[in-house]
């Protein structure tokens, strides 16, 4: 019986300290990230672009100052993909069901064009979904996508171009799709490669990833003192109230 019972105390403690070891390492590497959770289907998630006037926001400041004009108070905010050197999408944008940038289908160097690269996108009925630009139907029913690359995840599997000795270190930001169908929107806090990065999405069980950029990311969350906005962007991701 004290053998039975010495056993079970040996099982015991190799279990916890297991458990224990893994909840340090998922607590150290949540430090290395910012994380922000939005439901879809209960808050306000749009792309943005250019003002009423017709001029391109660039700044997640001017997209402040732009919400709070149609009295609404933006609460997150991160750039939403690759742009051109005007500013412009580098590929597909859709803003209010509108297509103001085709898909670009293009093979070319550079992140953008690593294929598969994918769309995120929202519905009318505000499902948000990230899917390969190969797979992707306007059917009518988009109401806002943006296009960007390389995906971090599809179908549960990693880029097959990504290293774990990765030597391209960089701040990113990416967005996820959540199993329980809310977004996610991560940015790296320190440089990371796209293999690490890839792998904190998995972490969190997305089975779908697209990466939005880096070197630039820019992230706003005053809720988390996160309120620099220095950068010039493209398109622009904001949550409002």
């Amino acid at each position: 019986m004290k053998l039975i019972n010495s056993i079970k105390w040996v099982i015991l403690t190799i279990i916890l300290a297991g458990f224990c070891s893994s909840s340090f390492a998922q607590k150290t590497n949540d430090a290395n990230y910012l994380t922000y959770i939005v439901n879809p289907k209960n808050q306000d998630i749009q792309l943005y672009w250019k003002d009423d006037k017709g001029e391109i926001l660039k700044t997640i400041s001017r997209l402040k100052n732009f919400v709070a004009s149609k009295n609404k108070r933006l609460v997150f905010a991160m750039n939403a993909g690759m742009y051109t050197t005007s500013y412009g999408p580098l590929g597909l944008f859709i803003q209010h069901n509108k297509t103001l940038k085709a898909i670009n289908r293009a093979n070319a160097k550079g992140n953008f064009y690593m294929k598969p690269n994918g769309i995120f996108y929202i519905t009318n009925d505000n499902k948000a979904v990230v899917c390969k630009t190969e797979d992707f139907v306007n059917n009518g029913n988009i109401k806002f996508a943006t296009q960007s690359g390389p995906m971090l995840l599809f179908n549960g599997k990693m880029h097959p171009s990504f290293s774990k000795s990765g030597t391209s270190l960089y701040i990113r930001n990416g967005v996820g799709i959540l199993p329980n169908n809310q977004v996610v929107f991560v940015m790296s806090k320190v440089p990371v490669n796209f293999y690490d990065f890839a792998a904190y999405f998995k972490s969190l069980g997305c089975k779908d990833a697209l990466y939005l950029d880096g070197a630039i990311s820019e992230t706003y969350w005053p809720a988390k003192n996160y309120t620099q906005t220095y950068g010039s962007f493209g398109v622009l991701i904001g949550v409002t109230q």
